[in-house]
């Protein structure tokens, strides 16, 4: 299996790795008949300047189809990180305006799919509440919107001992409901976002309803990333037997928040396929096998095994 478990920033060194990536596709391409398709984890450091953050989004999805991947995921907040709750609101958009729009031209041009996993969404009454959603947006390669999931699980948290508080229902509705998980070119995609990884029953959910991978891009705090990051993805993908790709918002943005970075990549029995680090931006990339999905549920057939809904909320009825 030919995994790409480095992250790459925009660095000379980066750029000459270029005919290496080059050489190892196409020796994969030479050994299968049908090669696995490669997906790219991107791992950025939004801030709240729209337009420089589209500039860096764009070369790491450039770069990122220069490498052989067929679909891009970037993390929640890929559009900006604002610094207080009115610039968060007045730099907000619908899914009609200029920032979505010029992602589904990219898109297109590239021939790419892309997972654009938290977008600062105007709700359906923003001229009477001015409210937002946080929502995952899934476009496909010829820049047609397939999905849109808006964040269910908002992050409302006090940690003075940690420096950490948050209150994001302050200025985002919940969403209404989870999406079927989405057919793309590397397999069925659930999607999450962020705070939604600490709710097993949304990862199962996905999953019963054919999920082969979960997709939870993330703004992890440094004091709950560095505490919890690694060991819920890797949970979420023992647990459903899926693929898990997390992209990450990584560093300072301003002077009030800084992320955790450490996008990661982890296969269906829980190993760290890719890690990009804690410093800087860059991307992973990886090949997604989906017969490692297959065999890991045949080898140990959990969802056989689960028991009906009745039968877990038994206690409840005692």
């Amino acid at each position: 299996m030919f995994n790409i478990g480095r992250c790459f920033g925009s660095s000379a060194k980066y750029l000459a790795s270029l005919p290496v990536w080059r050489q190892a596709i196409k020796l994969q391409n030479r050994m299968s008949t049908v090669p696995h398709p490669v997906a790219a984890v991107c791992q950025v450091t939004a801030t709240p300047d729209k337009e420089a953050n589209f500039s860096a989004c764009k070369q790491l999805v450039e770069d990122a189809k220069e490498r052989g991947a067929c679909m891009v995921f970037l993390p929640e907040g890929f559009d900006y990180i604002g610094s207080s709750r009115e610039e968060t609101l007045s730099l907000s958009e619908s899914l009609a305006g200029d920032t979505v729009s010029r992602y589904t031209q990219l898109a297109r041009k590239l021939e790419v799919w892309l997972s654009l996993g938290g977008f600062h969404e105007r709700g359906h009454d923003w001229e009477t509440d001015r409210r937002i959603y946080n929502s995952h947006i899934i476009i496909n390669d010829k820049g047609d919107i397939v999905s849109v999931y808006r964040k269910s699980h908002l992050f409302d948290v006090e940690l003075p001992e940690r420096g950490v508080s948050l209150k994001e229902s302050a200025f985002t509705i919940p969403g209404p409901s989870l999406v079927t998980p989405v057919q793309t070119p590397i397999g069925k995609v659930g999607l999450g976002i962020c705070y939604d990884l600490r709710f097993p029953e949304l990862s199962v959910a996905l999953q019963r309803h054919g999920a082969e991978i979960l997709t939870y891009p993330s703004a992890f705090t440094v004091a709950t990333g560095a505490a919890h990051w690694e060991v819920l993805l890797r949970a979420r993908a023992v647990e459903t037997q899926c693929f898990v790709l997390a992209a990450a918002q990584v560093g300072r943005h301003h002077e009030k928040r800084s992320s955790y970075g450490h996008a990661l990549v982890v296969d269906p029995w829980g190993v760290v396929l890719g890690d990009c680090g804690g410093e800087k931006p860059g991307m992973v990339l990886v090949e997604v096998d989906l017969e490692k999905v297959s065999s890991t549920r045949k080898n140990m057939p959990v969802q056989q095994h689960r028991r009906d809904t009745g039968f877990y909320h038994s206690l409840e009825e005692t």
